[in-house]
């Protein structure tokens, strides 16, 4: 199967939320998709998020995780979301960060250049740990994805308005109509 990197997969508002957003339907086990493990989908990533990613101008052009640093990519990756899905959740778990620091030591010390995927994305999860307003991180009502909410009023609900928030009004007002006819 081929995926397409589109703006949207770049909804978290913060490369390392991006990576961590490479598990579809993380919590749906019958219907979860790994991104990363389409063969090429991993470099394929690091090239859209040089043009997509909210962080683009920090990173510049990223450069493709060789294979023999994948897994330590995907270790972080993991790391990430477990992290901050908890921190966002409202629990503030020391192992966790703990983890999370340790993926990101592993991915700088075995990184290639700073341009390089796994170096941006350990950068990126810094950034976030330190983040003056954590708050603002949240889980998407409709896709469970992790993204930054920088409205002015912190009233996100979704990821992305143009797909998980038109997805769940046409299915309310679906249900709607259904339970109007019935």
């Amino acid at each position: 199967m081929t995926f397409s990197w589109t703006p949207h997969r770049f909804a978290g508002g913060a490369l390392a939320l991006d990576v961590a957003n490479s598990v579809i339907l993380r919590f749906d086990a019958a219907r979860t998709i790994d991104r990363f493990a389409e063969h090429g989908q991993m470099d394929a990533f690091a090239a859209a998020a040089s043009t997509f990613s909210a962080e683009k101008a920090l990173f510049g052009e990223l450069v493709a995780t060789p294979p023999e640093n994948r897994q330590g990519l995907i270790a972080l990756r993991e790391a990430i979301d477990r992290y901050f899905r908890q921190r966002t959740l409202g629990t503030n778990n020391r192992q966790l960060l703990a983890d999370l620091l340790d993926a990101v030591a592993d991915a700088l010390r075995s990184a290639t250049s700073e341009q390089s995927l796994e170096s941006a994305t350990a950068h990126s999860s810094l950034a976030l740990i330190s983040a003056p307003q954590p708050e603002r991180m949240k889980i998407c009502g409709n896709c469970g994805w992790l993204f930054l909410d920088k409205s002015k009023n912190r009233s996100r609900i979704w990821c992305d308005m143009a797909v998980c928030g038109n997805r769940v009004k046409a299915s309310r007002h679906y249900r709607k109509q259904k339970d109007d006819h019935s």
